[in-house]
């Protein structure tokens, strides 16, 4: 007897910043407006660690550490809360929200793997050239390393 295949997953990956709650919104709107969508919603969120935000700041760092983990499961927390608010305002019929720690990059393209996704959905922040360069571009290195379709999700500029 064959296993019953369930529903493909799409992978939302959010942080803390209005264009990552705009894709969000972007793909409820467009895949989740019926009580039937053809996919099953994963959130995922990734938590940078405590040591990757103070970094090597010498002497006294290790001080330091617990209040940072403290502020960032704060802001994690946050996060997925907005997540749902914004979710149950949908019928999504099967979803799951993860936290997860590490480099977004990374974490995004493994739930994507991990999940089986058909598609991977980040927002972009719209940074020029030179902050990609410094900051590095989650929707640039998923849209290279994830396997599957990637959809970047741009938060139209506001008309004048």
């Amino acid at each position: 007897m064959a296993a019953e295949v369930g529903k493909p997953a799409m992978v939302v990956g959010i942080d803390d910043s209005e264009h990552s709650f705009y894709a969000l919104q972007w793909t409820l709107r467009r895949f989740f407006s019926v009580a039937d969508s053809a996919f099953k919603l994963v959130v995922v969120h990734s938590k940078p660690s405590p040591a990757s935000v103070v970094g090597l700041a010498g002497p006294g760092a290790a001080d330091v550490l617990p209040f940072v983990e403290s502020d960032l499961k704060k802001i994690a927390l946050l996060v997925i809360e907005k997540a749902k608010d914004l979710c149950s305002a949908f019928p999504v019929g099967d979803i799951q929200y993860e936290l997860v720690e590490g480099d977004p990059r990374n974490a995004l393209c493994d739930a994507a793997e991990k999940h089986q996704a058909e598609i991977l959905v980040v927002g972009s922040h719209g940074y020029g050239a030179i902050k990609r360069v410094v900051l590095g571009s989650v929707s640039d290195h998923c849209a290279h390393h994830a396997q599957c379709t990637v959809m970047i999700v741009k938060k139209p500029k506001p008309k004048h």
